[in-house]
């Protein structure tokens, strides 16, 4: 059964931690390289009216979910971070952003998984190694999604998540293929992130009241 999001709104930008959302609200970041695709594939799992045009900022959403028709709504917060391999700016504005992710990435006690957007087009950038690189190297869990499939051939599609796999260094069927074009891919990304939350919720739920 897909999960149904019940809600979604922008919530805010922050450059500084000072300014991340506070809440226990587990979170979900997408990374990728600029054009990518990530703000596409945002709003392909949750739409959002409007948001600000901030792409050197940390971008905060507020979703809803229920996992299950009789389930009660799930908080889960979004966080998009700006695009890496930005060419067209100052080296001294490239090491302003990458502080701010790397900070982000590092300390965000919230922060439950991220998903790291490629190409599906062309095999993953040194950038896109390094990422995957850092992330798990910092004990994050990551969920690997290419996006634009549909700018593939179908009968090309299968070969090239297997070679995106191959250089990433991960096993068949580990990454997860998007279009927001087609609006594929929307059901399989959630159960993966439900997955990770829904862990977190059971986790919780088992916890003994304080003091008991």
């Amino acid at each position: 059964m897909p999960v149904q999001v019940v809600s979604a709104e922008f919530a805010r930008t922050a450059t500084r931690p000072q300014e991340w959302p506070r809440g226990p609200a587990p979170e979900i970041a997408f990374v990728g390289r600029s054009n990518v695709g990530k703000s596409s594939m945002r709003k392909g799992l949750a739409r959002v009216s409007a948001t600000p045009g901030r792409t050197r900022a940390l971008q905060f959403f507020d979703v809803a979910v229920r996992p299950t028709p009789a389930a009660r709504p799930r908080p889960i917060r979004f966080c998009d971070l700006p695009g890496y391999g930005f060419a067209k700016v100052s080296k001294v504005e490239r090491d302003r952003w990458a502080a701010m992710i790397e900070d982000y990435l590092r300390e965000r006690d919230v922060l439950r998984a991220v998903v790291l957007i490629v190409d599906v087009r062309h095999p993953p950038a040194e950038s896109d190694l390094e990422a995957l690189t850092f992330l798990r190297d910092g004990g994050r869990q990551v969920i690997v999604a290419a996006t634009k499939t549909d700018k593939l051939p179908r009968t090309r599609v299968g070969a090239a998540l297997r070679a995106v796999e191959a250089d990433l260094g991960l096993g068949r069927g580990e990454v997860v293929p998007f279009s927001a074009m087609e609006g594929t891919g929307a059901d399989a990304l959630w159960a993966r992130i439900a997955a990770v939350t829904a862990a977190e919720a059971r986790e919780d739920a088992q916890e003994p009241p304080s003091g008991a």
